[in-house]
């Protein structure tokens, strides 16, 4: 055992298998998420919404240059943060992210039953359900990187 407990370990280089049964996790919900119709662009709003909510900037990098390669905008992803407060979000991508906040931070539960019925209003019980298995996938994420601090690079 070190007596320098400053720098942090890789958590997913140091067990790997957990790592690899998270990104088997992850491989389904994309064709979960595929198969029930949601694009790409939605969700990577999801991992880029919970990733801003959970301060996970490795995440936020690497969701930000996915989200961009499937199309979408730097002014949506600039607002991102503020989806509430304008028009720039379809109902289907405003239901998945008040979900993906609401599983992210499930404390309150009003704001839990607001965003779960207003999916159900817009969103299939197959979307409903790969929102949240995305937004879980992303904060399992997002835990991994924050607690290792994993670095962005610059370039």
């Amino acid at each position: 055992m070190s007596s320098d407990r400053s720098p942090r370990i890789f958590i997913d280089r140091q067990t790997p298998e957990a790592f690899g049964a998270l990104r088997e996790t992850a491989r389904a919900v994309r064709d979960a998420a595929l198969a029930a119709g949601l694009d790409r662009i939605l969700v990577e709003l999801v991992n880029l919404r919970v990733s801003e909510m959970n301060r996970c900037a490795y995440c936020l990098d690497r969701h930000t240059k996915a989200a961009l390669k499937a199309g979408e905008s730097t002014r949506r992803l600039g607002v991102l943060a503020a989806w509430r407060d304008t028009e720039l979000f379809s109902p289907a991508e405003r239901a998945a992210l008040a979900l993906a906040e609401a599983t992210t931070d499930p404390g309150d539960d009003a704001a839990q039953d607001e965003a779960y019925a207003a999916a159900r209003h817009t969103l299939t019980d197959d979307q409903i359900s790969a929102v949240i298995w995305a937004a879980i996938a992303i904060n399992a994420f997002n835990r991994v990187s924050v607690m290792s601090k994993h670095p962005v690079q610059p370039g």
